[in-house]
C-alpha cells in the first residue's frame, strides 16, 4: 500500500453567495465557508491522519480553507506549497459576473454550455479540459510521486481543479465528470497502491449538501 491523498474542495466563498463567476478572482470565504472549513477539519480529526505536506492554489480561498484545517487538526507546521496549477478555472469574461446577468446576455444554452461542457471554454477563459491540462502534469510531477513514497499529502483547492483530479482517479471520462459536483469543505480520502490506482475511497461528511 502506498501513501494517502485527501482533496478537499474550499469553503463557501463570498462569490459563491453573491452568485458570481469566480474564476481566478479572489474574494475571501464567507462565515459558512469558514464553518464548512472547520467542519471538515473536524472530520479529519476524527481519522487520525497525520499529514506530511499540503498543497493549495494561488487563491485566498483555498489557502484560507488550508489554514483553518491545518489549525483544527493540530498541524499548523506542515510545509504547504502553493501553486497556480490547482487554482480554479479561469472563467475569463465571465468573472465577476452574477450568472443570473449572464444568461440575459447570452442565452441560458450558451452559458450552461461554458459551464458544463467539457471543451467549450468561455470568452478568454478555461474549459474543463483546459484546466485538467495544468492540474494533471502538477499532480503526475508535484504530488503523486509523494503519494507513491508513502506519504500522506492533503490537497485544499477548488470545485474545477479537484474534478480533473477525479478523473484520473475515479477514472471518469469526458461525460462522466460533467455531472459530478463537489461539495465545500468535505474531505475525500484516497489510498493509492503502488501503481497510482485507488485502493479506496472515503468521503468524510454528509454528500447531501453537495451542489
Amino acid at each position: 500500500m502506498s501513501g494517502t491523498l485527501v482533496l478537499v474542495r474550499h469553503g463557501q466563498s463570498e462569490w459563491n453567495l453573491k452568485n458570481l463567476f469566480t474564476g481566478w478572482k479572489d474574494p475571501d470565504l464567507t462565515e459558512l465557508g469558514v464553518e464548512e472549513a472547520k467542519t471538515g477539519a473536524q472530520a479529519l480529526k476524527e481519522t487520525g491522519l497525520k499529514f506530511d505536506v499540503a498543497f493549495t492554489s494561488n487563491l485566498i480561498r483555498a489557502q484560507r480553507t488550508l489554514d483553518l484545517i491545518m489549525d483544527g487538526i493540530g498541524q499548523t507546521d506542515l510545509p504547504v506549497i502553493r501553486d497556480e496549477a490547482l487554482n480554479e478555472r479561469d472563467y475569463g469574461d465571465l468573472a465577476g459576473l452574477n450568472k443570473d446577468d449572464a444568461r440575459k446576455k447570452w442565452g441560458e444554452e450558451q452559458v450552461h454550455i461554458w459551464r458544463r461542457s467539457y471543451d467549450v471554454p468561455p470568452p478568454g477563459g478555461e474549459s474543463l479540459k483546459d484546466t485538467g491540462a495544468r492540474v494533471w502534469p502538477y499532480y503526475m510531477t508535484e504530488i503523486l510521486p509523494r503519494v507513491l513514497r508513502g506519504e500522506t499529502v492533503l490537497v485544499a483547492a477548488h470545485g474545477n481543479s479537484l474534478r480533473s483530479l477525479l478523473m484520473i482517479l475515479d477514472r471518469l471520462d469526458r461525460e462522466q465528470i460533467l455531472s459530478v459536483n463537489l461539495a465545500t469543505g468535505v474531505p475525500m480520502v484516497y489510498k493509492l497502491n503502488a501503481d497510482s490506482t485507488v485502493a479506496s475511497k472515503e468521503v468524510l461528511g454528509d454528500m447531501s449538501k453537495a451542489h
